[in-house]
């Protein structure tokens, strides 16, 4: 049985991986299994045992994000991936680029975020992409959107390691649960919440940005390194693709840099 976040697919019921819902009896065991560890050290493995039931993943965590665009830990024990990859880069500022930030900043409503959903046309092409998923070989996820106190929005991700993705129905099955489960999650965590996130004004909220980049040079670099295409970035601001082909080369210039490797490195080192 795993403990706190171990959520190996191991253990997954056969039905789980290879049909649809779960059987209703067999759910609504797990839901009460989860209400009654709401505010316990237990949860996390109840809630996960019961996730497990609509699909098969092999790793459960969870980031917070607070309304002055901070991000902050919320669920992050036992991962079986490298920490300081999913974790320590992630909240130095990485986090900006994760499509899952965006969404939650557009909208805190429950409901489940698929990632391939969300991702610009050339994310797999990115640095961020790079070094957050390939380099820990996580191939799919999906994230519930728990609302929280003082306005702050928590995402709980569920991942796929290893190459295996999450079948649309799979995904069908957990967007219908993802209402019970934002909010039995959501009550759990809010104590949590409030706890750790500091208040308003007492962390400094990474940018990326730079001096001698104009306002829409520095827009285009965010679009840029969030893995949309020339094509894609004109479509965001209403301009021609030439014009982007045009600005991305002085920005380059600008900065002395030849590479998107390298226009990473230099606003998320």
């Amino acid at each position: 049985m795993a403990t706190k976040g171990e959520v190996s697919s191991s253990n997954a019921p056969e039905h789980a991986s290879r049909f649809g819902p779960p059987p209703f009896d067999l759910w609504n065991k797990s839901l009460g299994d989860i209400a009654a560890n709401i505010g316990s050290p237990q949860f996390p493995r109840a809630l996960a045992e019961a996730l497990r039931l609509l699909a098969p993943f092999e790793m459960m965590n969870a980031f917070q994000y607070a309304p002055d665009g901070t991000a902050h830990d919320l669920f992050n024990e036992d991962i079986p991936v490298e920490r300081v990859v999913i974790v320590d880069h992630y909240l130095a500022g990485a986090y900006l680029l994760d499509p899952f930030y965006d969404a939650v900043r557009q909208s805190g409503d429950p409901r489940l975020l698929v990632m391939r959903n969300l991702t610009p046309d050339e994310f797999h092409q990115t640095e961020y992409y790079r070094r957050h998923y390939a380099s820990t070989k996580i191939s799919d996820e999906v994230g519930f959107v728990l609302p929280l106190d003082r306005g702050v929005i928590g995402v709980l991700s569920l991942s796929r390691i290893g190459g295996g993705l999450f079948a649309d129905g799979k995904i069908e099955t957990m967007a219908q649960a993802a209402p019970v489960v934002c909010a039995l999650a959501a009550r759990h965590w809010r104590a949590a919440s409030v706890a750790s996130v500091p208040a308003s004004g007492s962390r400094a909220i990474p940018r990326i940005e730079h001096q001698r980049l104009t306002r829409r040079e520095n827009e285009i670099v965010n679009l840029l390194l969030k893995g949309h295409s020339s094509l894609s970035t004109a479509l965001q601001l209403s301009l021609s693709p030439n014009t982007i082909k045009v600005h991305r080369r002085r920005i380059y210039e600008k900065l002395n840099l030849s590479s998107q490797a390298e226009l990473f490195l230099l606003f998320l080192a």
